[in-house]
């Protein structure tokens, strides 16, 4: 990865490389020997930083009782710890785009390239299928992978900073607190809940005072939900209870990928 100011190239991993070395040992000459190249190509390099980047990246000293030398600047420091975090992030897009995404037997997840974590035990990607512009709220209907459809309810000013459109991918978010279980539903049962997906129990994590369960549905989604313990026995949930998970199309939280 090759870091640009303008159309100038900056540098790449063996300048940020010399750039540490430089803030180790304090000097041009002692980086350029411990990084086993001459001074004057070290000079050459740091020069050429110097000179593109928007701000001095090394400072060097003449003279003096210790002969004079260099040291990074604080722009100099922060541009090594970013180029450090993009990086990381870059090899382990890349990792991933190898390992997941030339697997042909499994769905494509742009989640699991892009290794996001979030707080939201359950994450989907998805395509916009209809938009319902209303008032104020706006309708969006997400067309998964597996073949459901998950509803979302958002302003439309949250639509329109999204700049959401018909078949346009879309992360959705809900946290597992947010989502509602249902069991022994009639026929007839009428609910709120825009979202409601049949499925069955397939694990039961019991805590102290809430039990997180992972329901399956028939279409290969899966979905986290944490009640309490007193629900759990209530409902009488056991590992293949066949369930109803509810969602508020208010619960759930969009975003795009830019």
């Amino acid at each position: 990865m090759w870091l640009a100011a303008g159309d100038q190239p900056l540098g790449g991993h063996g300048r940020i490389a010399l750039l540490k070395a430089v803030a180790q040992h304090g000097s041009i000459t002692a980086a350029a020997k411990a990084f086993g190249m001459s001074y004057k190509a070290a000079w050459d390099a740091i020069h050429a930083m110097n000179e593109r980047a928007s701000q001095p990246l090394v400072e060097r000293s003449t003279g003096g009782k210790g002969g004079g030398g260099a040291k990074i600047t604080a722009y100099g420091m922060a541009l090594i710890e970013r180029y450090e975090e993009v990086d990381a992030v870059h090899q382990r897009f890349v990792s991933h785009l190898d390992q997941h995404g030339l697997d042909l037997s499994q769905p494509f997840s742009l989640l699991n390239v892009m290794t996001m974590k979030t707080s939201a035990r359950n994450q989907w990607v998805g395509s916009v299928a209809t938009l319902r512009a209303g008032a104020v709220n706006d309708e969006v209907e997400l067309a998964l992978p597996s073949g459901q459809r998950l509803w979302a309810t958002i302003t439309h000013e949250s639509t329109q900073a999204l700049g959401l459109r018909p078949k346009q991918t879309v992360i959705a978010l809900v946290k597992a607190s947010a989502v509602m279980l249902a069991a022994d539903l009639g026929t007839g049962a009428k609910l709120s809940a825009r979202n409601q997906w049949p499925g069955t129990v397939a694990q039961i994590t019991p805590g102290a005072v809430n039990a997180e369960v992972l329901v399956h549905t028939p279409q290969g989604a899966h979905i986290v939900a944490i009640i309490t313990q007193a629900a759990v026995a209530d409902m009488g949930l056991q590992v293949g209870s066949a369930v109803v998970a509810l969602v508020q199309a208010s619960e759930v939280v969009l975003g795009v990928v830019d």
